[in-house]
């Protein structure tokens, strides 16, 4: 199983970047995890929002092969504990399909990019910046490897 993150926004604060490689490296080496960035669209004075995400998610779509699991981080998704998303990683893992996980743009992703994904996973009901998004999921990623590893990260 291979596992990649596609990302809207190439240029992050040094502390999302930290934090970001910091729990990247404790991932697995079999999962060969890659960050694909995506450049933000430009937002034009007076034109719809819909615009760019519709040109942001035709990027994404475009970095996706037909057999990749796809679980889209939105607000609109079904929110997760880490228990139960050790138990989807472990699932994902047994099937061995390559995961491909995406976080949208400031304006969210596409309902093209919604549509693809197999899954549709809400980090908090927060409106969270994009950075601490991409933070928090490498995190929780990582908690989810450890608990499946019998790692003591996990604490209950």
């Amino acid at each position: 199983m291979h596992v990649r993150l596609i990302a809207v926004g190439d240029k992050q604060p040094a502390w999302v970047v930290t934090a970001f490689d910091d729990y990247c490296l404790r991932f697995p080496h079999q999962w060969k995890f890659t960050l694909n960035s995506v450049a933000t669209a430009r937002r034009n004075k007076g034109e719809l929002s819909t615009v760019a995400k519709e040109a942001e998610g035709a990027k994404i779509l475009a970095k996706l092969k037909p057999a990749d699991c796809v679980v889209a981080l939105d607000e609109s998704g079904k929110q997760e504990s880490s228990k139960s998303l050790a138990v989807m990683l472990d699932e994902w893992q047994t099937v061995g399909a390559d995961l491909v996980f995406v976080i949208g743009g400031p304006d969210g992703l596409s309902p093209n990019v919604l549509q693809r994904a197999n899954r549709i996973w809400s980090l908090s009901k927060l409106t969270l910046p994009h950075g601490l998004a991409r933070a928090l999921f490498a995190e929780q990623l990582y908690r989810a490897y450890s608990m499946l590893s019998g790692h003591p990260y996990h604490r209950e």
